[in-house]
């Protein structure tokens, strides 16, 4: 699945503009309509449920009736195992007409997806005559080139629908600023990876500050929590270096129209030390130019 921006075609036809398209697509129970009622609420022409051979159609009719050019979006999900062949196929009629087509990737865990079914005591659409889990796999194994060639993966396992419809606004609520958009988030290894993190670092190399009584209770958005981090040695050569790794980083993403990155910045329990350091490493960014937003995963969790 090409992530490029084409350039605009040499027929004349409406669809054949030069605008963006959004797809959003993922796990059943990752949380898409959610996704597509913020996207609405953001003034976008959302079509959920769209046969992924029905998506250039769309987009030709969206130009016709003279949507806005950067703000139509389409829900598709899994149909059939021919899903992928035919999401490729999509993307790829839409982009050699000069569509600029980007694609939103909603997961969560096994574990969270289950919990949600039974909630709502509904089977999953793949399960069949089997058990929900089986359907969860089934449907993770088909989606696995799509997540994988996505240029948006947003993990919902720990997001509520105000979280997630938060996120959207995030990314989407200002489609006409160019530019990479970035997302630094702090976590805990001991709490499990980001998976929709496209840079992990690792700050175990700095003292914990949970070994220092009067520090452990705070977190690393406290002024002495803060301190104490940036003071350590090689605190301030890290940033420094890391700071040039990105800019580096975010150009090579720019031109490969890529239109936003979550890095993640790890230490033991998300609680001091990435905490402190991912809100040095967005300001950093922020001075640069760059669009970037910081959130804690784990702050408060322990």
């Amino acid at each position: 699945m090409s992530t490029r921006e084409a350039g605009p075609a040499d027929r004349g036809d409406t669809a054949a503009t030069e605008r963006a398209f959004v797809i959003v697509t993922g796990m059943s129970g990752a949380g898409r309509s959610t996704a597509a009622k913020a996207l609405e609420d953001l003034g976008w022409f959302v079509i959920d449920n769209l046969p992924p051979g029905l998506l250039f159609a769309m987009a030709e009719e969206a130009g016709k009736v003279k949507l806005a050019a950067d703000k139509v979006a389409a829900v598709v999900d899994v149909r059939s195992l021919a899903f992928t062949t035919d999401l490729n196929a999509a993307i790829e009629e839409l982009e050699g007409r000069g569509v600029r087509v980007r694609v939103v990737f909603l997961e969560a865990s096994d574990e969270e997806l289950v919990r949600r079914f039974e909630n709502v005591r509904r089977p999953h659409p793949l399960q069949g005559e089997g058990r929900l889990v089986d359907g969860i796999t089934r449907e993770r194994g088909i989606l696995r080139e799509v997540r994988a060639n996505a240029d948006l993966v947003i993990d919902t396992s720990s997001h509520n629908v105000h979280d997630l419809r938060n996120k959207i606004v995030a990314y989407f609520g200002g489609e006409d600023r160019p530019g990479l958009r970035l997302n630094v988030v702090s976590f805990g290894f001991k709490y499990g990876l980001p998976v929709d993190a496209d840079l992990v670092v690792d700050c175990r190399f700095l003292p914990n500050p949970h070994w220092v009584p009067e520090l452990r209770p705070m977190n690393g958005l406290d002024a002495p929590v803060r301190d104490y981090v940036l003071e350590q040695p090689g605190a301030k050569e890290f940033l420094d270096a890391y700071e040039e790794v990105l800019q580096v980083v975010a150009a090579g993403y720019a031109r490969e129209g890529k239109s936003y990155a979550t890095l993640a910045v790890g230490c033991t329990g998300g609680k001091h030390r990435s905490v402190a350091m991912a809100e040095q490493v967005g300001a950093r960014l922020r001075d640069r130019g760059m669009e970037v937003q910081v959130s804690h995963r784990d702050v408060g969790r322990e």
